[in-house]
């Protein structure tokens, strides 16, 4: 006489061995193809392979794995819907690259340990257990948001309820108090053909809406680092000599400061540095102290620019040309500004004067000046007079 519990058995034995393998092969491509090939190539050819294992994997399942045809097609179709309703519900720095890379991975990972712990239980509780494993895999990706991707291409999460880097950032400044500019002495430079730098002014906020100034007299320096991988845009530093034995005498920090998000290196004259960078909804271009890192002077624009896969903020690194600082945000605005004060000079929208609809990396040039002319590229390259 069969027994109820003997009904509940397994029908057949599950083929493990081939969904396993697939699945050790999918994280050995994944994650250890780009520890023997470094940098994107290797990232690309990782990311490549693993696909590749997951429809080995989806493969496996669906004709050789001996489940019954009923957990086959379902555990199918709940990867699809679960797998849906997370990139529906998810947060917003979550995008391709977190689903590719992590979230499926993940979930088939998750899958076949279910396959294996579950392999001799009964059919009612393997496939209650199945559907609870999928929901699990998938879901737990809601409680989470990106932080951004490091060097290695390996991305850093953080919980979804809690404050983001740039949003702490905003809560500390929002009282700071906005002082008037004042006259400063002038800072010598430090170039290896002397000349004065431009004025340094206390911390002030200028916006784009305000009526364009006059520029003060333009600043004689020649800056040292005047833009996108310094004067001959070929990344070296001349004349300069870098220990290199960090051990027997390592760098010390001078000072520390938390800035907006963005993807701008620094342009730098005398003891002023240039940047840009995200604050909430204003895109900013900001000059600091070299010296001390302390707040200069700041450009505002009503404009935001957002990916998931780099975060928020402008792409380009401002350029340096007598006395006036050029910079070109992601959203496609391109400022002229007084390197002494901030004072806009003027400005172009090359998306709208372009007819070029935002990238989905955003605009990333960083500006080229040659004589009276400023270069940006958008849809092929936007030239505007120094002068306009």
């Amino acid at each position: 006489m069969t027994t109820p519990e003997s009904a509940q058995a397994p029908s057949r034995t599950l083929r493990l061995w081939p969904g396993i393998i697939a699945v050790a092969l999918l994280f050995i491509s994944r994650f250890g193809v780009k520890a023997l090939i470094p940098g994107i190539e290797g990232f690309g050819k990782g990311m490549l392979g693993s696909f590749g294992f997951v429809i080995v994997f989806l493969i496996w399942w669906a004709f050789f794995s001996r489940a019954a045809w009923v957990e086959r097609l379902s555990a199918i179709g709940l990867f699809a819907v679960a797998l849906g309703g997370t990139w529906l519900l998810r947060h917003e720095s979550m995008w391709m690259l977190w689903l590719l890379g992590y979230a499926i991975p993940g979930l088939c990972l998750a899958f076949i340990i279910w396959a294996v712990a579950t392999r001799r239980l009964p059919d009612r509780v393997r496939r209650i257990t199945m559907v609870a494993t999928i929901l699990l895999a998938c879901g737990v990706w809601l409680f989470v948001r990106e932080d951004g991707i490091n060097g290695d291409h390996v991305a850093r999460y953080g919980w979804r309820w809690t404050a983001s880097p740039e949003e702490r950032l905003l809560a500390q400044t929002a009282n700071q108090p906005v002082t008037a500019p004042v006259a400063a002495p002038t800072i010598a430079a430090t170039t290896a053909q002397p000349a004065a730098s431009p004025s340094v002014a206390p911390a002030t906020e200028t916006a784009n809406s305000a009526a364009p100034t006059s520029p003060a007299a333009p600043a004689k320096a020649q800056p040292e680092w005047p833009g996108f991988r310094g004067p001959r845009r070929d990344g070296v530093v001349r004349g300069v000599r870098i220990k290199t034995d960090w051990s027997g005498s390592p760098p010390a920090q001078v000072w520390r400061r938390p800035v907006g998000p963005g993807w701008s290196s620094f342009a730098v004259a005398g003891d002023l540095m240039y940047t840009q960078e995200q604050r909430g909804e204003d895109e900013v271009v900001a000059c600091y102290k070299a010296s001390t890192g302390d707040p200069v002077w700041s450009h505002r624009d009503k404009a935001r620019f957002f990916e998931s896969n780099a975060g928020a903020g402008p792409r380009g690194t401002p350029a340096l040309s007598n006395g006036r600082v050029y910079a070109f945000g992601a959203t496609g605005i391109l400022n002229a500004l007084d390197a002494s004060t901030g004072s806009p000079i003027w400005t172009h929208n090359v998306a709208a004067e372009t007819s070029t609809k935002t990238p989905f990396w955003g605009f990333a040039s960083s500006p080229l000046v040659i004589g009276d002319t400023v270069i940006v590229a958008a849809s092929g390259v936007f030239t505007v007079n120094c002068d306009p």
